[in-house]
């Protein structure tokens, strides 16, 4: 090896020791993330007497909806997460997330081109000392030296790279950011498909209480039938005015009005169902089915739990990290910016000048270190953190939203179970009202009106039992969306696995 070509090799050597002992020196600047503390009770307010699940009412990760038993209900659910177009979106935002996770590891990479151009230059023989190519000197110097006219082919072919070596951790810190927000993206994903669930479980809810109700109404239809017929009997015998047969004819038309108008409201729980499900309403029709008693019980947890379980807080608190890692990033713009860069390549005379006489290489490093901005680093640092402060003013509301919306549907739960007694207990007392008056209007002792105020009062009661039962069957979908179905935290993909292979990891 001659000594030309052992002085080029030391130079390389040593611009490759150079540029690992900085990264190995380098330091990530800007603060080291710490989890904000969140305002957790220690218990919840409106636990008092709820009955805790035992942990065979537990229900699996992301089929919450299992809890109720319904099989009807569960083959609609498992459609949601296939087709919504809602839940598509979010997924497509989580890709994009991985993607951008990729594009800024890259930037801890050096950047290698290939480069090759070719110039073809002519020079008359009066052409001596002019033209602007790159084999212009040497042109010239080969007409003065045969006083004609020449042809020239000059190639380049080469290689050069350039490493912005990250010192002080701006793309680190950008990096860390990208997978905190991947993470974001995640959770709002689940948070999509939690919340897209819940909504398809209490349109289907009120769909069944809409059949309820129309089948009570009908009910009533037939029974307030027979009251006219009782009616016009009477009044062929002379016993009541045509007045009361009219009010009872009224009575039946307009209840069976209620019932036919109940099918409008069906219609669209139906079609809001097709909607969530990813469907045209053309395509789903589902049969009548009455509205059950029966009702799961809710596995609550503690209130500290709250913070694993639900996918919004759960981002609430990635996105604290994301905002604080563009501190650093940040930070990190006070400090030089270095750069390696270097050249190997061969450029001679021909279409590819392949000769080590040909040979052509170049190093270089340098550093950037801005020397005035007028203030523009410190508005950058500020602006970062009081993006950071938002963050974490908006995890602790998040946080307080959440709890809130326990206690509100605990207390909702608790409540109408007891409301529901009562009401149950009213139409009970309103049946047997209805049955004594009916009998002694047969036997002539009371007039119609009473017989027409206790029917009617029967319905509204029997209306308001069932409205009571749909407000829990609803109250407890929202209850197990408050506390996060069957989604907890360790379903998020790990920045590890986000920064070493970013797999898509199915988010439940």
């Amino acid at each position: 090896m001659g000594p030309m070509r052992k002085r080029r090799w030391k130079a390389w050597f040593g611009l490759g020791a150079f540029a690992v002992s900085f990264v190995l020196a380098a330091c990530t600047v800007g603060p080291d993330y710490v989890p904000s503390s969140a305002p957790v009770p220690s218990a919840y307010k409106e636990l008092k007497g709820w009955k805790r699940a035992a942990p065979a009412d537990d229900c699996d990760r992301g089929a919450w909806w299992s809890l109720f038993k319904d099989q009807r209900l569960d083959s609609l659910e498992r459609e949601v997460e296939l087709s919504n177009q809602n839940i598509a979106a979010a997924e497509a935002a989580y890709r994009q997330s991985l993607a951008i996770i990729k594009e800024g590891q890259a930037g801890l990479f050096p950047t290698v081109n290939a480069n090759y151009s070719v110039i073809r230059e002519h020079f008359g023989a009066k052409a001596f000392g002019f033209g602007g190519g790159a084999s212009s000197v040497a042109s010239s110097a080969a007409l003065g030296a045969t006083g004609s006219a020449i042809t020239t082919t000059i190639s380049t072919l080469s290689t050069s790279a350039s490493w912005d070596l990250d010192l002080w951790g701006k793309i680190r810190r950008m990096v860390e950011s990208d997978v905190a927000a991947s993470q974001v993206s995640a959770a709002d994903l689940a948070n999509a498909k939690l919340s897209a669930q819940a909504m398809l479980a209490t349109a289907y809810y009120n769909l069944r209480s809409a059949d309820a109700l129309q089948a009570l109404l009908y009910r009533d239809v037939a029974a307030f039938k027979q009251t006219l017929q009782i009616t016009q009997h009477q009044y062929e015998a002379g016993t009541v005015s045509k007045a009361d047969v009219a009010t009872a004819q009224a009575q039946v038309f307009s209840t069976e009005s209620q019932a036919i108008n109940v099918g409008v409201m069906r219609a669209q729980f139906e079609h809001a169902i097709a909607a969530l499900m990813g469907k045209p309403p053309a395509d789903l029709s589902i049969p009548t089915i009455p509205l059950p008693y029966k009702l799961p019980d809710v596995p609550v947890g503690v209130p500290s739990a709250l913070l694993e379980r639900r996918p919004d807080i759960a981002g609430a608190e990635r996105a604290m990290q994301q905002q604080n890692a563009l501190i650093g990033a940040a930070i990190a713009l006070y400090y030089p910016d270095v750069t390696l860069s270097g050249m190997f390549g061969f450029m001679g005379k021909g279409a590819l000048a392949l000769s080590l006489a040909n040979e052509v290489w170049s190093i270089s490093a340098s550093a950037v270190q801005p020397a005035f901005d007028a203030g523009l680093r410190d508005a950058q640092v500020e602006a970062a953190l009081s993006v950071y402060k938002q963050s974490v003013a908006t995890y602790r509301q998040t946080v307080l939203t959440g709890f809130q919306q326990v206690e509100d549907q605990l207390a909702a739960v608790r409540i109408l179970a007891r409301q529901e007694r009562v009401a149950e207990a009213a139409v009970k007392a309103s049946q047997e009202e209805v049955d004594i008056i009916l009998n002694q209007y047969r036997a002539g002792t009371v007039n119609f009106t009473a017989v027409n105020v206790a029917q009617e009062t029967l319905l509204t009661n029997q209306q308001a039992a069932l409205a009571v039962r749909q407000s829990r069957f609803v109250a407890t979908v929202s209850l197990i969306e408050a506390v996060g179905g069957g989604w907890d935290t360790g379903l998020l993909p790990t920045a590890h696995a986000l920064e070493t292979r970013n797999p898509l990891i199915p988010v439940q």
